[in-house]
């Protein structure tokens, strides 16, 4: 059964369709998980797992947005409908997004084939708003073919894109520093393909040898060893070889079967979150919210440790 939307029309249906503003409504309903929300993901979720979706992340100052609003006119250059979810820092009054959807990709408002969202990441670790995969999900099952997640940029905690996307791209630049520690192990570990953008500044060739480097001393998730490509966004330069580097391994995914091992981990991970949020609604609804203020009040006054807290309420459920 198709949602409601405050006008009375199916979003869904309309989204479908290609209505921008039934699809930006849609998005916030799941994402801010309105009423409405289960039943639209229940009705899209078998539509979706169609769409390529490619992670673009990376340490501030890299020109990811650049690089992504490149790769967006690439991917519509050749007949793809094109979605981008750009995660922002949270504002910290309003809790909303910092970099709107207006300072983003200007030039490309007008294309019908492109779709544009800003998310807060309103705190949450890895890089990623906890409700992303769900936005990322909608936006494939009503016909993006090609869905493109813009990450923070907050470092080492940028690992949790990979449990949205099927390939993740993580750029740097000559000359932020120690461009060594500006990418920390854990995140190279993450990434299928790796870009040296701003290639035209000096240092470029360093910042290549070091990451060819680095992949030589570190222990790979998989078989596949990331491309390094150059590019330079601002002028769209070794953007196709970008495209083809990421094609290469989603064609490699498909037929080693890394694509449905990360997607049943994100299932997994889906799942997982969904499981505690209703464990933890349904226990507080049981425990009452006046015995966990008095809880926190005993903790507070160091009158209990937090885990004896904890097992009394538990025992009292």
């Amino acid at each position: 059964m198709a949602i409601v939307s405050d006008r009375g029309a199916g979003l869904v249906a309309r989204a479908r369709e290609g209505d921008k503003h039934a699809t930006a409504r849609l998005l916030s309903v799941v994402e801010n998980e309105e009423p409405g929300a289960a039943d639209a993901l229940r009705e899209l979720y078998p539509l979706a797992g169609k769409a390529r979706v490619v992670g673009v992340t990376g340490p501030p100052g890299g020109g990811k947005s650049t690089l992504v609003n490149r790769l967006a006119g690439a991917y519509r250059g050749q007949g793809d409908r094109v979605a981008v979810v750009a995660v922002d820092p949270s504002s910290p009054f309003s809790g909303g997004a910092l970099l709107g959807d207006r300072i983003r990709m200007s030039e490309r408002f007008l294309d019908d084939g492109l779709f544009i969202r800003s998310m807060a990441s309103r705190g949450h670790s890895g890089g990623l708003a906890r409700s992303t995969s769900r936005v990322v999900n909608v936006l494939d099952a009503i016909g993006y073919g090609v869905v493109l997640v813009e990450t923070v940029g907050v470092g080492q905690e940028e690992v949790d894109v990979i449990r949205v996307v099927d390939t993740v791209v993580l750029v740097t630049v000559p000359g932020l520093g120690d461009d060594i520690q500006a990418i920390k192990a854990g995140v190279l570990e993450i990434a299928d393909v790796l870009v040296v953008n701003k290639a035209d500044r000096p240092g470029a060739d360093e910042t290549a040898r070091d990451l060819a480097q680095m992949l030589t001393l570190g222990k790979m998730r998989t078989s596949w060893k990331p491309p390094i490509v150059r590019t330079v966004a601002a002028t769209g330069e070794n953007v196709p070889q970008l495209v083809e580097a990421i094609e290469k391994h989603r064609a490699w995914a498909a037929e080693n079967g890394e694509r449905d091992r990360r997607r049943r981990d994100a299932a997994r991970a889906e799942v997982e979150e969904l499981l505690r949020e209703a464990l933890v609604r349904r226990l507080r609804d049981r425990v009452g919210e006046d015995r966990v203020a008095r809880a926190v009040l005993r903790v507070a006054d160091r009158a209990i440790d937090p885990y004896a807290a904890v097992e009394e309420l538990l025992k009292e459920t």
